[in-house]
């Protein structure tokens, strides 16, 4: 009894063994891209902790109080000279305060642009400009087409 455990451990080894080898000559070629070398000098986004990304999935735009936020971005192209994507807005209504306000869910179009060096990162650029193009409605008071400074 204890060889034929024995026999069926080492059979469910070794098939293991042998899918896991033939793993590599099946990945596709669009993940084998996914692990070439990085961007020697990437451009990143920079956020309001000063820590860089590339395509986030999320971006805080009121680093001070957190009622503005960039949520399920899509990134259409990170680029040398803009990045494009499709996402949400929630922005706060602070209504009647904005510690009792709801966060209220506008489509986005994002666009960062006029990368530079970033100071103190000498390898690195990051986009100074960011613009929200509101597909349907944008919160009031804001304008459906609106450009902001990065700053950080």
């Amino acid at each position: 009894m204890r060889s034929r455990v024995r026999s069926a451990a080492l059979l469910c080894a070794a098939t293991a063994l042998a899918a896991g080898a033939a793993v590599p000559a099946a990945v596709p070629a669009s993940a084998q891209a996914a692990r070439a070398p990085m961007d020697p000098n990437p451009l990143v986004v920079v956020d309001c902790s000063a820590q860089a990304h590339v395509r986030p999935e999320e971006y805080l735009l009121a680093c001070g109080d957190g009622n503005n936020r960039l949520v399920n971005l899509r990134w259409n192209s990170w680029g040398q000279r803009t990045a494009t994507a499709s996402g949400t807005d929630m922005v706060n209504d602070c209504t009647p305060y904005c510690a009792a306000g709801r966060f209220r869910a506008y489509p986005v179009t994002v666009t960062l642009s006029h990368p530079r060096p970033w100071p103190g990162h000498p390898d690195l650029q990051r986009y100074t400009t960011i613009r929200l193009l509101y597909t349907d409605k944008a919160p009031p008071p804001v304008a459906k087409d609106v450009t902001y400074k990065l700053v950080y």
